[in-house]
């Protein structure tokens, strides 16, 4: 009991609870740095510790609450216990600040989370546009190239028709000079008859020619499209 009255063991552990007071306490001010820098970093394990200092601090207040009721000297006693007091309430304003930097430090981390999903989302997003504008690159120069495709095709009826044209002007003319020779040598009329005949199947064959020329054309206008 006299070990008690001079305070050696109660002293002792109140050193030791005063030694994992000032760790604790420095360990809150690096987190809290850690929080306002740049980066934002945060420390795990340095977080464990300081809660680990925290729980043996109460744990040595619950131990020194013990061994300052059994002093004698009501004087020790009151002091004893004012400073037993006091540690437990420095222990619980460390426990508070911890326990206020974790929730903030897990807002932090679901506001990052939050982040980058909706960044995935805007990518995914931004990915989807690009490729409808790439489909609708495609689709313009589908269109384009049936349009030449087309034109081509145009221009080649074109000049078929004009190659027939040429070709009927010049039946005109080599059927005028052989009705004028046979007229000469003085054919007769069923012979003129027969030619004049062979005449308009050569003008029906034309006009069916530029007739199916021009619906092919046309089909293949509508397939390109």
């Amino acid at each position: 009991m006299a070990g008690i009255e001079g305070g050696g063991t109660l002293s002792e552990v109140y050193q030791s609870a005063r030694k994992l007071l000032l760790r604790a306490r420095d360990g809150i001010e690096r987190l809290e740095r850690f929080e306002t820098s740049v980066s934002g970093a945060d420390s795990p394990e340095l977080s464990f510790a300081v809660k680990k200092d925290i729980s043996q601090i109460h744990s040595l207040c619950a131990d020194m609450d013990r061994l300052w009721r059994s002093i004698p000297a009501k004087s020790q006693r009151d002091l004893w216990k004012r400073k037993v007091e006091q540690m437990a309430e420095e222990a619980d304003s460390l426990k508070d600040s911890l326990d206020k930097y974790s929730m903030r430090n897990q807002k932090r981390m679901l506001e990052a989370k939050e982040r980058a999903e909706l960044l995935g989302r805007a990518n995914g997003e931004s990915a989807h546009v690009l490729r409808i504008f790439d489909e609708e690159a495609q689709a313009m120069q589908s269109v384009r190239n049936s349009s030449r495709m087309l034109q081509e095709s145009f221009e080649t009826g074109t000049a078929i028709l004009s190659k027939y044209a040429e070709q009927r002007d010049r039946l005109k003319r080599a059927q005028r000079k052989a009705l004028d020779v046979l007229n000469t040598v003085g054919l007769s009329n069923s012979v003129l008859r027969l030619i004049e005949r062979r005449n308009r199947v050569d003008t029906w064959i034309k006009y069916v020619g530029m007739i199916l020329t021009t619906i092919i054309v046309y089909f293949f206008w509508k397939w390109t499209r």
